[in-house]
């Protein structure tokens, strides 16, 4: 549970692990996502960063087109074996439109912000009537004590891909 602008919102996460075997089953997640989260690795891992592409296709093309997307470059703490750039991230994420930070899942450095920003931007969109709170295939489910409830997923620093949407009631 986490409180924006007065307003208790329950997150509801799923992990997919952004794992090759698993992508189909991701798919599914996106149709009643609000948002999603890109993991990628900075470190030795560049192939995480590589796909990011693939993985951003995927969230587009199986979600809504308001699903807010944020990119996260993880493992920060490991500054001395980074193999992706601060920059890079930031320009794939200016140039496709995403939310950027960095986190260590590690030292949990920005972990909780990440998921905090992402359903910050969802309520926005909302207050903005760019989500319809009364379809649930939106990913958003008004609780008994008119709370909004909204999934929120994350991956480790070795998965690329992770979403937000929602099933479950609120308060």
């Amino acid at each position: 549970m986490v409180n924006i602008d007065g307003k208790q919102i329950k997150l509801q996460i799923w992990d997919t692990a952004g794992q090759e075997s698993f992508r189909s089953i991701t798919r599914s997640y996106y149709r009643g996502a609000a948002g999603a989260l890109l993991v990628y690795d900075i470190t030795s891992r560049r192939e995480t960063f590589n796909h990011l592409t693939s993985w951003l296709e995927d969230a587009r093309q199986h979600s809504s087109s308001n699903m807010v997307i944020m990119l996260i470059g993880n493992k920060s703490d490991l500054e001395s074996r980074r193999d992706v750039k601060r920059e890079e991230g930031e320009a794939f994420a200016r140039e496709h439109g995403l939310i950027f930070m960095e986190t260590s899942a590690k030292t949990a450095c920005n972990v909780e912000e990440a998921f905090i920003n992402t359903a910050k931007e969802i309520y926005r969109k909302i207050q903005q009537g760019l989500f319809d709170v009364h379809n649930e295939a939106n990913g958003i489910k008004i609780g008994p004590q008119q709370c909004i409830s909204t999934s929120v997923g994350t991956s480790t620093s070795q998965r690329n891909s992770s979403e937000i949407g929602s099933n479950s009631g609120c308060c």
